[in-house]
Order: structure tokens, then C-alpha cells, then sequence
């Protein structure tokens, strides 16, 4: 790779990791991203990476290994091009293929022959082929012969050490056999090793494969501590058996519902495409529904939570302690503590967040909050715990009267400190497995 100029365009949670591995690598990166804030945060340090990747970012700029740029047509430049833009969904889940549409049809108008394209971003099943290798062929570029196009899924998970993109294997699906091959040799600087495919379109499967089987999985275990809750047995007494089978049986956890760019997501755009050719998905559209609904089912335990204190709703004072999608990282995307904020300030509440990680926020009904910077030093009537930070001191929940804890992990972290009577611990999760991303 040393000395080959390789465009990455995109240059978020995804594109900038991409970028370091393949600057890693020798390459000279093009970094491409529409936003100028984003590039000016990128220049000064100012993302949010692992200590290991502020580092390596360091030193690659500080040796102009990375050049960033607002401008797409700079790929014109580039041998290899690496599409790492967002695909999220919008209010309706419906996906929305706007940044994903302009970064491909940049690229295409911007082609040269011998380039490869590589596109990373979660999309539908036949995607590749319709906004890349068709678009291409209009052009006169043949794929495999005149350029070498190919879906490489990202599976990145944001500030989690033990699961470092370099360390998990790369799935490659090639239009054509030299088409995987050649993205095969890009991608393996990112990836442990690689997997080829026969296809984009196994490859595109593969990812929403992966992240269905999650949804899916961590909807069952909400609806499962539900009954275990009723039942009156210990979630995680439960699941921690149930882990001890070595065959047959994956633990997933639940919690307070589920935030991020993946599993919140990527289901709708399998759901999204066999809606329009009329087949039916029965488990996934029955998983999805319970997921959306799971910030709303946590307002509702929480009015129940107060009510056992012997108060109302009406004016009570609630804070929603941690409010990112998961543990250590700054990330509010789909976070389901913005809903939670939603549901209890439409019932009444005077609410209030709590996180280290995040200044301020906007809830999908656009109320503006700033963070409570000493919680512990006020009284609640209820705090919601939504996400527990790494290093952060819960001890001072014990001074509360009534904690409402959807993930269980508070009340390990205080004992002896809080009272089981006092607090609300319905369900479980393990310090390496989180619902909430």
C-alpha cells in the first residue's frame, strides 16, 4: 500500500478509523467529508476515538500521511476509493439514502479507469449494483475490467478496546472475482483477515444479517425480563445459567432500549426492501416494533416507580442519569434516553440528564436541556439509570428514594451502599454486552 493515494469518503465514526488503518499501512490518504466542522474537529483532535486512535491520528497528520478536504471530486485523485458514509432512518424508519446517493454519484463522475471502489455503509441488498456498478456501466466502465467495485460492511464498534476493527475479520463481496480480490488486498489493512463472498449482494446481506439477529435477540430479552419481572425471578440469575451451556445459546441482555447507528437501523433496510416486493418478515417487524416501543415501556415503569413512593408524575423531579447510546463513548444517535426525556416530560415530569460525556441535547420534540453538572448533590424523586459510564461513582444513588435501573449493573456497583428495597433493578447486563449499542 505504501505510496498509494486511497480516498476515504466520509470521515466519521467509520471513515476515520478506516483511514488510520490504511495510512497504517503506507497509504496516502485523501480524507473526504462534506462537513467542514467535522474536518476542522479531525485536524485539531477534537473526535472521539480510543487513546490508540488519537494517537495514530497524531502522528499521521503531523506527517501529512492524511490531506482533508470538503471537496468529493478530489477521488478524481485517488486509485482506490473507500465510501464510509451514514445510512441512518428517518422519524418513520424508512431509511434515508441521501448521503449515500450523493457520495456514490460524486464517485461515479468522478471515476477513472483502473480505480477500485470499495462502498462500506449498511445499506439494502442490491444497493452496490444500483447506485454503483449500473451508474458505472452507463459511463462505458465495465466492472472487473475497467474498474473494480465491491461491498465491504463496516463493523466497527465504537470505544470498545476488545473489539478493535483491525482485530475482527472483513467480509469482501466483489462484482466480479478480480473485483474481491483487488478490494480483498485494500481492505485486509483494516481487518484482521478477510472473507470474500460471491457477491455485493451476499456481503450486503451479511451485515443485516448480523444486526437482525442482535435486534432481534435483545427484543426477546426485554420481553423475557418483563415475565422474569412478574414472575418474581432474578434476570440475571437467569441468564448467567443459561450462559453456562456451551452449546446452543447466546446471552443477550436487556435494558433500557436500544441507541446507535447499527441495530436501531440496519433491520429497516431489510424490512424497507421486502415491504415494497410484498413478502413478510413476521419475527423482525414484531422485534423492531418492540424496540421503538421500549423507551416508552421505561416512562411507563418509571410513573409506576413513583407511584410505590406515593408520588405523581405531575411536577415530580426525574433525572435520566447517562444519556449516550453506550458506556464511554459521546454519541447521542438514536439514544433512547432522548425519548425516555420525550415521554416523561409529556406525562408531567420536571426532568433533568446527568452525563459526564455530553453538555447539552435536543430531544426528538426539541427541548433543550443542559447537563446537571453535581447530581448528587440534588434530591430526585426518581433518577431512570439509562447508561453507566466506566470510572463514574454511583455510590450517591443511595441518598435517593427511588432509582429505576432498566440495565441492573447499579446495583453491583453500590452494594452495600443502596438498598435493593430502594431500588428498581429489573433486569441485567454483563460489563461486555450492552443493549444500548
Amino acid at each position: 500500500m505504501r505510496g498509494r493515494h486511497i480516498a476515504v469518503v466520509g470521515m466519521g465514526y467509520v471513515g476515520l478509523p478506516t483511514a488510520l488503518s490504511l495510512a497504517d499501512g503506507g497509504a496516502q490518504i485523501i480524507g473526504c467529508d462534506i462537513s467542514e466542522t467535522r474536518i476542522a474537529e479531525i485536524k485539531s483532535g477534537r473526535v472521539d476515538l480510543l487513546d490508540r486512535d488519537h494517537a495514530r491520528l497524531a502522528r499521521h497528520l503531523e506527517a501529512d500521511r492524511i490531506e482533508l478536504t470538503s471537496e468529493t471530486s478530489a477521488t478524481t485523485d485517488a486509485e482506490i476509493v473507500v465510501i464510509c458514509v451514514p445510512t441512518p432512518i428517518d422519524a418513520h424508519q424508512t431509511p434515508d439514502l441521501t448521503a449515500l446517493r450523493s457520495a456514490c454519484e460524486s464517485t461515479v463522475a468522478n471515476a477513472m479507469m483502473g480505480q477500485s471502489v470499495v462502498l462500506t455503509s449498511t445499506t439494502y441488498v442490491g444497493c452496490t449494483r444500483d447506485l454503483l456498478i449500473r451508474p458505472l456501466e452507463t459511463l462505458g466502465f465495465r466492472a472487473g475490467r475497467d474498474v473494480f467495485v465491491a461491498f465491504s460492511p463496516e463493523r466497527i464498534d465504537p470505544g470498545v478496546e476488545a473489539h478493535v476493527p483491525t482485530l475482527t475479520p472483513r467480509v469482501v463481496g466483489g462484482a466480479t472475482v478480480a473485483c474481491g480480490e483487488r478490494a480483498a488486498e485494500v481492505m485486509r489493512h483494516t481487518a484482521q483477515q478477510t472473507h470474500i463472498v460471491s457477491s455485493p449482494e451476499a456481503a450486503e446481506m451479511t451485515k443485516l444479517l448480523e444486526n437482525t439477529f442482535r435486534a432481534v435477540n435483545i427484543a426477546l430479552a426485554n420481553e423475557l425480563s418483563d415475565a422474569a419481572r412478574e414472575l418474581k425471578v432474578d434476570i440475571l440469575e437467569v441468564i448467567g445459567a443459561a450462559t453456562t451451556k456451551p452449546f446452543g445459546f447466546m446471552p443477550f441482555y436487556p435494558g433500557a432500549g436500544v441507541g446507535g447507528h447499527c441495530i436501531p437501523c440496519d433491520p429497516h433496510y431489510l424490512l424497507w426492501q421486502l415491504r415494497a416486493r410484498r413478502l413478510d418478515s413476521p419475527v423482525v417487524n414484531t422485534a423492531m416494533a418492540a424496540i421503538v416501543a421500549r423507551p416508552r415501556e421505561i416512562a411507563r415503569r418509571a410513573r409506576e416507580v413513583l407511584g410505590e413512593t406515593g408520588r405523581q408524575i405531575l411536577g415530580a423531579k426525574v433525572l435520566v442519569l447517562g444519556v449516550t447510546y453506550k458506556p464511554g463513548v459521546a454519541d447521542l444517535r438514536e439514544s433512547p434516553a432522548l425519548s425516555i426525556l420525550d415521554e416523561l416530560a409529556s406525562a408531567g415530569a420536571l426532568v433533568s440528564f446527568a452525563d459526564p460525556l455530553v453538555e447539552s441535547l435536543h430531544t426528538p420534540n426539541s427541548r433543550y436541556l443542559e447537563c446537571e453538572k453535581n447530581p448528587q448533590s440534588a434530591a430526585w424523586d426518581l433518577v431512570v439509570v439509562h447508561t453507566v459510564h466506566p470510572a463514574e461513582d454511583y455510590t450517591w444513588l443511595a441518598r435517593q428514594p427511588a432509582v429505576l435501573d432498566p440495565s441492573g449493573r447499579i446495583r453491583d456497583m453500590t452494594r452495600p451502599y443502596l438498598p435493593s428495597a430502594r431500588c428498581k433493578c429489573e433486569e441485567a447486563i454483563t460489563p461486555n454486552e450492552t443493549t444500548l449499542g
